[in-house]
């Protein structure tokens, strides 16, 4: 599969943004789908994570209830809404898929050694 971002720029804190990852090739599979991040000097992280079969999504602590993530499965993207953004979400976006049973998922979302596509990134500032 291959994954595209979009979406991201220059913001005040505060503000919004809404990212986006197109993914293409092998669509009919039910992927895992996370967002996740880093900042300069810092180590990625992961932001949220979404199973496209259903369920709830996963959330870190830091933007729960700011950030929403969703689908759109007709046009096969997954969205990352972003309100109330503040300095210290700067940081370049990425999207990611992995393909694991749910009951895997729900434990290990936040781990970027289960994904292994990758986008190539948006970055969002905040001022």
């Amino acid at each position: 599969v291959q994954l595209v971002e979009s979406g991201g720029g220059s913001v005040q804190a505060g503000g919004t943004l809404r990212l986006s990852c197109a993914a293409s090739g092998r669509t009919y599979i039910k992927w895992c789908m996370g967002w996740f991040r880093q900042a300069p000097g810092k180590e990625r992280e992961a932001v949220a994570g979404l199973y496209l079969g259903g369920g709830s999504p996963y959330y870190a602590n830091s933007v729960k209830g700011r950030f929403t993530i969703s689908q759109d499965s007709a046009k096969n993207t997954v969205y990352l809404q972003m309100n109330s953004l503040k300095p210290e979400d700067t940081a370049m976006y990425y999207c990611a898929a992995a393909f694991l049973l749910p009951t895997r998922y729900a434990r290990s979302w936040y781990m970027q050694s289960d994904y292994p596509y990758w986008g190539q990134g948006t970055q969002v500032t905040v001022s």
